[in-house]
């Protein structure tokens, strides 16, 4: 990888986290780092390209992100940890993860890059490996025996939807002490709608808030 493509992909990550994906234009970020706006085309082939290096950057920070969680010998606390470093993951990168799910002002990101697409990207194979992050712990689960046999996709689909509708309440500022003191029992609820047993899901859950607290 060349050291131009290099400077122009983080001068994109910081455009994107600072202004919004909507402020990402050629010549601004070619200026930034010295170079002719030829330089997107001959390293991304254009706008398009360059969309999609900075998601595909974005989700393979946000599976590491996650991948660093440590495992321990309770995979439920493992899997409710892996959600808590999800969660720190958007609320430190939310212009990158508006991006990443499609969230951004589409008819603004029409024009620059017309055939971006949020369920694409989560097929492209970085978004398969960060989805991967999450059915693998659910899979742990339930080889452990805490969820009942089932689906471990669909399972995941579930734990995701809940996240990312947490998550979008809080991005877009609307968490209250009312709303956030819901997310303890809306993760016990589903945990045991998942077949856990209540108290050990509490206890999971528990211990998963101790181990991702600051030290």
């Amino acid at each position: 990888m060349s050291r131009t493509r290099d400077e122009l992909l983080a001068a994109a990550m910081r455009t994107v986290e600072v202004d919004g994906p909507e402020a990402l234009r050629a010549r601004k970020l070619t200026a930034e780092i010295g170079v002719s706006t030829m330089a997107v085309y001959t390293h991304f082939g254009g706008m398009p390209g360059l969309f999609e290096a900075v998601i595909t950057e974005g989700l393979e920070r946000f599976a590491t992100h996650v991948r660093q969680t440590p495992r321990t010998d309770d995979p439920m606390t493992d899997l409710i940890a892996g959600g808590l470093a999800y969660s720190e993951f958007a609320f430190q990168n939310p212009q990158l993860y508006r991006l990443m799910f499609g969230l951004a002002n589409r008819a603004t990101l029409r024009g620059l890059a017309p055939n971006l697409d949020a369920a694409e990207t989560w097929r492209s194979p970085a978004g398969v490996e960060a989805f991967s992050v999450l059915l693998e712990s659910v899979e742990r689960v339930i080889e452990a025996g805490d969820f009942r046999p089932q689906d471990p996709r669909a399972a995941a689909l579930q734990i995701l939807s809940m996240t990312h509708g947490y998550l979008l309440l809080g991005l877009g500022g609307l968490v209250t002490e009312e709303t956030q003191a819901l997310i303890t029992p809306l993760t016990v609820n589903l945990m045991a709608g998942l077949g856990a047993d209540r108290e050990k899901a509490e206890r999971s859950l528990a211990r998963a808030i101790r181990d991702r607290a600051p030290r």
